[in-house]
């Protein structure tokens, strides 16, 4: 059902121009997506670390004592209270870090599949809430302009953050809508009964699961009526943890949505068909991922076993283009039609 098109990476971080001199580029992931006119928009998570030259100390940015911006720790290797057996973060003395900052840029592409990159960043962190960066965007098309949805990240926690743009060269932010601790918030693209809606995903770290919510707002700031509706399958591709991709889209069926799911090891793609008109009805669901990492770009690489999307585009021949994370570290794009995603689905029982 799914075809890599090309079957490489389409961005991989060699085409990024880093920020400034004393950074590079270790990632160019997970980017949001959206048609504007002739041209598929794509604003991409570009990861980057400080460079440290000597192999035996590792480099890493932690926010100012004052608050106010971030600055760069350097620890050996081989001190006692560091931990870096995992590529996104640092453990140092009991406490967590980030490897990197993200920031997210614009590319631009009429065939889909070659996209001019701008060479520099168009939202960096300039706020408490985003000193570690800018993460994973997600585009809506939304009453004649685009928001944007961004995951926030500092040391106060991860949030969700709303940008705005009419051209994707100047932004508007409007600020946090979900707090600690949230990620994985898609926008619909269009008012449900009045009112706008947007799947979330509530992390708690001490009860409750990584899974799906959804809530609703008058006016893009203010949200409540939260529904829980998508649940974990212990022992299944997504029985660790699910969250939003794409931005959902309308089909004749209901909305439809590409969402990711991990079992632990590996992160892999499915769809959720919801409700037109109460998009807090579930109607279907992948019984099996519609994608798998399988290609050499997504099994290995900075986070191995990874395809994470943030953003699809549903053309109006039926064809949906998924732009993806591969491996935390490449974008890659794969092609399917609504047709197969929507044939490819089971109803919905309770259970599930």
């Amino acid at each position: 059902m799914i075809r890599r098109n090309p079957a490489r990476p389409i961005i991989t971080p060699q085409q990024i121009r880093p920020s400034s001199p004393d950074v590079e580029v270790i990632g160019a992931f997970n980017p949001g997506a959206v048609r504007v006119g002739s041209e598929i928009v794509l604003v991409i998570r570009v990861a980057e670390r400080p460079l440290c030259p000597e192999p035996e100390w590792v480099a890493f940015p932690t926010v100012r004592p004052d608050g106010e911006g971030v600055e760069i720790l350097r620890v050996r290797r081989d001190d006692p209270d560091i931990d870096v057996s995992d590529p996104r973060v640092v453990i140092y003395r009991g406490r967590m870090y980030l490897t990197s900052i993200s920031h997210l840029r614009v590319a631009r592409s009429r065939d889909g599949v070659n996209f001019q990159i701008d060479p520099e960043p168009n939202l960096t962190p300039e706020n408490p809430y985003e000193w570690y960066g800018l993460e994973d965007p997600r585009i809506t098309p939304l009453e004649g302009r685009y928001v944007i949805a961004y995951t926030s990240v500092s040391h106060l926690g991860v949030s969700v953050s709303l940008a705005e743009t009419e051209d994707f060269r100047r932004f508007h932010r409007l600020g946090v809508i979900f707090p600690p601790s949230n990620k994985d918030v898609a926008l619909f693209p269009e008012r449900i009964g009045g009112r706008y809606a947007a799947l979330h995903r509530p992390s708690d770290v001490s009860i409750g699961r990584p899974e799906m919510w959804l809530a609703f707002s008058p006016d893009l700031r203010h949200w409540g009526e939260h529904r829980h509706i998508l649940a974990l399958r212990p022992g299944r591709w997504d029985g660790a943890r699910l969250g939003a991709g794409g931005v959902p889209f309308l089909t004749p069926e209901g909305w439809l949505s590409i969402y990711h799911g991990s079992d632990g090891h590996r992160y892999g793609l499915g769809a959720l068909l919801l409700d037109a008109e109460a998009p807090y009805v579930v109607r279907a669901r992948s019984e099996e991922p519609i994608m798998l990492p399988e290609a050499g770009y997504e099994t290995k690489g900075f986070f191995p076993n990874t395809v994470f999307t943030c953003g699809t585009v549903a053309e109006a021949d039926g064809t949906l283009r998924i732009y993806y994370g591969a491996a935390d570290e490449s974008i890659a794009v794969a092609v399917t039609t609504v047709e197969e995603v929507l044939a490819s689905l089971r109803p919905f029982r309770t259970k599930d």
